[in-house]
């Protein structure tokens, strides 16, 4: 179920909302006669239209499209909505979630759909075969978008109704007691935690960021260290599908030597083992335990001392400790409105758990009103509010105050037991937090320049391998369903490091900055422009599984020609990328020129249409007339997309400017 689900999200996300096929007004191009069948117009566009003349071209496909397409939204939206319901039945929570909906029937909603894909892929078959649609039509901008709207919704459908028939299914399947093993894995299991225990510790947000990110670097530590092999330079084996036999030897060499030479090594000595400890020693692990030892050291010194040790007993002054131990978070530093907040709980429950006391005289009915008044609030505040250490700290200085000043029967006064253990917690709560900002403390500003950064280099990974992997591949060698799937994955993944890197942001309002105010604007421009630039290498490696890049130079010479200047241009995006992430990270200015991509895709454009003219005549046709329309389809979608590309690098150029600013030439005096 949940793969299922997230394929459809995957193909929902595909799907380019912004299409104008529903709003293009009809004319009489096709008119219907009286029997209902189709009569043409006397002119049928045999070619491409005239220049500016997209209207009926634009008109035909609407016409033929657009009820159909409109029908098949319905229905993946009713199929949906029933999944949802169905599945909200099956837990028992309808009754609670949807009270006054009746059931809908999601078997009804699965054969709308089906009937609705066969209705789809009827008109599209008409539509190919309509006389009235040009034979060039894909190389129109304005129908390719019509069509690169409709294809990845017709692929959605699919997704929708595997799904939709799994939940049929689930509905179907008979519920008998049975005992079923726990089937998640144990390592997980010991670190899993649910969603309140994460809310009740807090830094929730910095918490998901770095496990994302940790999971993201492991990930594409993994692709980065493959060894990468490539192919013979001769140009009469390139593009022709026929493996080099002739230097086996040469190439496990270099394959040898591509291997890390942590892999070459004996992981099993006894020095790599105390490298290994002492590098895990670097975590954020041992520095939380370190600056737990090292404050609750301190604090414990008074109780060593014999000048401070009745009083330190006394007043109980331990509690410092204990609520050192307790507020000291091992990832967030905290902000100022935090210590606000902390401090201000910590005085709100001395002074009333004394008030509690004093009002009654110790009566506990009394106490228990008292009680109700202020824990509600906290307890609230621990368990639903985005500061839940202020509430648990209030409740604990409630309870001292009020439960010390019980235990004492009359001793000390209360007005004395308030305000030592009062201060006792205010002391804890400012050195937690002072530490956690003097001793590596955590800057979200700092992580965020990081995290984008770190995310340029993984953009730079994923389109070096779409490149090798989806464009530029050998014959034999086309990408499976397992590249597919494990693409799908890595996507999924660096969306979510999308998603981590924004709540960074939202954490930089709240920050400290003596220097100057910190401007979020050009980083929140940075992140739309990596997210934007991640889109395009998704659309890219979507549009060449339908198209193949070497179509029509699938000719070796043809390829030999192509060669120096796909690997410009494929080799100056990646210098790019790798030069504004070692900046950004290094907080360093960027160079005034930076070599132009632009220029690059713009010699391998003008290479490519010179071999496409020359192999025009000997291109073959792909799967007849409906194979040919989706491989122009796709072939426009690739080449916008690889521009875009090279559109969005130039905005990366700009935004990193704003953050690092511009290295200036350094004057040299000629002696």
């Amino acid at each position: 179920m949940r793969n299922l689900a997230q394929s459809v999200i995957r193909a929902l996300l595909s799907i380019k909302a912004d299409t104008e096929l529903f709003d293009i007004p009809s004319t009489d191009l096709n008119l219907e006669n009286s029997n209902g069948g189709m009569v043409q117009r006397d002119h049928a566009v045999e070619g491409l239209p005239a220049e500016g003349n997209t209207q009926p071209i634009r008109e035909l496909i609407a016409r033929r499209l657009a009820k159909p397409t409109r029908g098949l939204i319905d229905a993946m939206d009713a199929c949906i909505i029933g999944c949802d319901a169905a599945i909200i039945n099956i837990g028992g929570q309808r009754r609670h979630l949807y009270p006054s909906q009746s059931p809908l029937d999601l078997s009804q909603a699965v054969q709308a759909l089906s009937a609705s894909i066969d209705a789809i892929e009827a008109a599209d078959a008409a539509l190919v075969a309509d006389p009235a649609l040009p034979s060039r039509a894909s190389a129109v901008p304005e129908a390719v978008s019509l069509f690169l709207f409709v294809h990845p919704l017709r692929q959605a459908a699919d997704k929708v109704l595997a799904l939709s028939e799994r939940v049929v299914q689930m509905q179907e399947r008979r519920l008998d007691w049975t005992l079923r093993l726990p089937s998640y894995p144990l390592l997980k299991q010991l670190y899993r935690t649910n969603a309140q225990v994460r809310h009740d510790r807090g830094g929730l947000t910095a918490g998901f960021y770095f496990r994302t990110k940790a999971q993201l670097d492991r990930t594409m530590a993994d692709l980065q260290s493959r060894p990468f092999v490539p192919a013979n330079r001769n140009n009469s084996l390139v593009g022709t599908g026929v493996r080099d036999q002739t230097g086996p030897k040469i190439r496990q060499e270099k394959a040898a030597t591509s291997v890390p030479r942590v892999v070459q090594s004996d992981q099993t000595t006894f020095r790599y083992k105390v490298w290994v400890l002492l590098h895990r020693m670097q975590g954020f692990e041992s520095r939380f335990a370190l600056k737990v030892v090292l404050v609750t050291t301190l604090l414990s010194v008074p109780a060593w001392l014999e000048q401070s040790r009745d009083w330190w007993n006394t007043n109980q002054i331990w509690w410092t400790v204990v609520t050192v131990w307790l507020m000291t978070h091992p990832r967030v530093s905290g902000t100022f409105q935090d210590l606000a907040a902390r401090l201000l709980c910590v005085i709100l429950g001395a002074v009333w758990g004394g008030l509690a006391y004093s009002a009654g005289n110790g009566n506990p009915y009394v106490m228990a009103v008292f009680a109700a008044v202020f824990m509600i609030p906290m307890m609230h505040r621990y368990t639903q509010s985005a500061h839940p250490r202020s509430g648990v700290i209030g409740c604990i200085s409630f309870t001292v105050v009020s439960l010390s000043s019980l235990t004492d029967q009359g001793r000390s006064p209360t007005v004395t037991i308030a305000w030592t253990r009062g201060l006792a917690f205010a002391v804890a709560i400012l050195a937690s937090i002072l530490t956690n900002w003097v001793m590596w403390p955590f800057v979200a500003r700092h992580e965020l320049r990081k995290s984008l950064s770190a995310m340029m280099l993984h953009l730079a990974i994923l389109y070096r391998g779409v490149v090798s992997k989806y464009i530029y591949y050998v014959d034999g060698q086309e990408p499976s369903a397992q590249d597919v799937e494990r693409s799908e994955m890595l996507e999924g993944r660096l969306r979510e490091g999308f998603v981590r890197i924004r709540q960074l942001l939202e954490l930089t309002r709240h920050e400290i900055r003596l220097r100057a105010s910190f401007d979020p604007l050009p980083y929140s421009a940075l992140i739309e422009a990596c997210e934007r630039f991640f889109e395009h290498l998704v659309e890219v490696r979507q549009s060449s599984l339908y198209f193949q890049p070497s179509l029509r130079a699938n000719n070796p010479e043809a390829n030999g020609g192509l060669m120096s200047y796909r690997r410009d241009a494929v080799a100056v995006i990646l210098m790019n990328l790798y030069i504004l992430a070692s900046a950004l990270r290094a907080n360093k200015p960027i160079p005034q020129y930076m070599p132009s991509a632009a220029a690059a895709r713009k010699k391998l454009i003008d290479q490519m249409e010179e071999v496409e003219a020359k192999l025009a005549e000997n291109a073959t046709e792909i799967g007849g007339k409906e194979g040919r329309r989706w491989a122009d389809v796709y072939r426009f979608a690739f080449s916008s997309a690889l521009t875009d590309i090279v559109e969005q690098l130039q905005q990366l150029q700009k935004y990193i400017r704003e953050v690092t600013g511009e290295a200036e030439f350094a004057v040299v005096n000629e002696l």
